[in-house]
């Protein structure tokens, strides 16, 4: 009998071990192949194939890190560092995972890390072998903003093109009525070489902010470098500021930091913050703009020692054609549109722009711009997630 029970265990100890082996040899296999898709498990020719489609594009291994990512979907803040940067695709992902049926949809969601702009994307995310999820992207964002900028372009311009319009008309008549004094012809005249001025720089600024408003700024964004930015905006208005006695003074962010986006554009922004500083501030006074940043965040600062916004008006002030001092605005060349520029520029690049102001102190307005992230940058945190996001399903 003790026979039969040796034997009995025996056989219970060898198909232990045999369980055994065969579980570690499956375990092992399994983490190899994790490990190959962790490196990057794409077959052999399959990246240029995904680089070559038309939408932006997304490739998670089963780790839900990113394998390949368009350069297009970095610069509009989808991917940060290895990581989608989205609830709303992450939660995607994961149903395509557990069921491994193709979601199509359209989302709206926030353009960066701050700030109140928005993308809309339609989003197709399907599952690969081998355990990875395929997201192709495309970009609406321009469609929306023609059907909005459509609406608003006419009442604007029919608006503000009437008063330096006008101003010529009256102005044209006082020179024909005028033609027998030189002198007055030569007043109206000149009078009428500025509010041509005027009128040059309001079309222009109305085509530029339409621009900002339609179009996707950054179809084709590069790295661009912030110092260089200032010191471009800094040079443009300094012979203004030499002028009126302001001293223009940069403190430039140490490293050079950079940002994604259009360095034009960018330009005129801080350019547009400058000259109001120097435009709205008495002479022999100081201008500063200062630039730093974080591990996520470039912020510019103007500051002036001017005049100071009210408080009633510091809401309204990026609104196009608003102006806080009329008067003076007309008397500067101001188009009312400056402002507006900036905040645009801004919402296109995924940041903000705000203000600080006192009466009799000054104000200081400052940029806020999402840093260009390394490709290999493992980030701890990552956006949350929107609750009031609309969803529409395409299919």
């Amino acid at each position: 009998m003790s026979d039969l029970v040796l034997a009995f265990l025996c056989v219970l100890l060898g198909l232990a071990v045999g369980v055994g082996i065969t579980w570690g040899v499956l375990r092992t296999r399994q983490a190899a192949a994790s490990d190959e898709f962790d490196r990057g498990g794409l077959r052999p020719g399959a990246e240029d194939v995904i680089h070559a489609l038309k939408s932006m594009t997304i490739v998670l291994n089963p780790s839900d890190l990113v394998l390949v990512a368009s350069t297009s979907v970095q610069a509009l803040g989808l991917v940060r560092g290895q990581h989608v940067a989205h609830e709303e695709l992450r939660y995607l992902v994961r149903e395509v995972r557990r069921d491994r049926v193709v979601r199509e949809v359209e989302l709206e969601l926030r353009r960066g890390p701050m700030g109140q702009g928005r993308l809309t994307l339609a989003v197709r995310v399907a599952a690969l072998p081998g355990d990875m999820v395929l997201m192709l992207i495309e970009d609406r964002t321009h469609a929306r903003r023609v059907e909005e900028t459509r609406r608003d372009f006419v009442v604007n311009v029919s608006h503000e093109l009437k008063t330096p319009v006008g101003g010529l008309a009256l102005l044209a008549e006082a020179v024909e009525g005028a033609r027998d004094d030189p002198e007055a012809v030569r007043r109206f005249a000149s009078r009428m070489h500025i509010e041509a001025d005027r009128l040059g720089r309001l079309v222009q600024e109305i085509v530029e902010l339409s621009r900002l408003q339609v179009a996707d700024t950054l179809h084709a964004p590069s790295l661009v470098d912030v110092n260089a930015c200032i010191t471009d905006a800094i040079d443009y208005v300094g012979v203004v500021a030499s002028d009126r006695g302001i001293d223009v003074v940069p403190a430039l962010a140490e490293g050079s930091p950079q940002v994604y986006g259009d360095a034009e554009l960018l330009t005129t922004a801080v350019r547009n913050l400058v000259s109001n500083a120097v435009n709205y501030s008495e002479p022999r006074t100081r201008v500063s703009v200062t630039a730093h940043h974080s591990d996520e965040v470039v912020e510019i600062k103007v500051s002036d020692q001017g005049l100071g916004i009210p408080a009633a008006e510091q809401e309204r002030i990026f609104e196009r054609f608003y102006r806080v001092d009329a008067a003076r605005s007309r008397a500067t060349g101001g188009t009312g549109l400056g402002l507006a520029i900036v905040k645009h520029v801004c919402l296109n690049h995924g940041g903000e722009v705000s203000v600080w102001s006192e009466e009799g102190l000054g104000s200081t307005f400052t940029m806020r711009l999402p840093l260009a992230v390394p490709d290999d940058a493992d980030l701890a945190s990552i956006d949350p997630p929107l609750s009031n996001t609309p969803r529409k399903d395409m299919s």
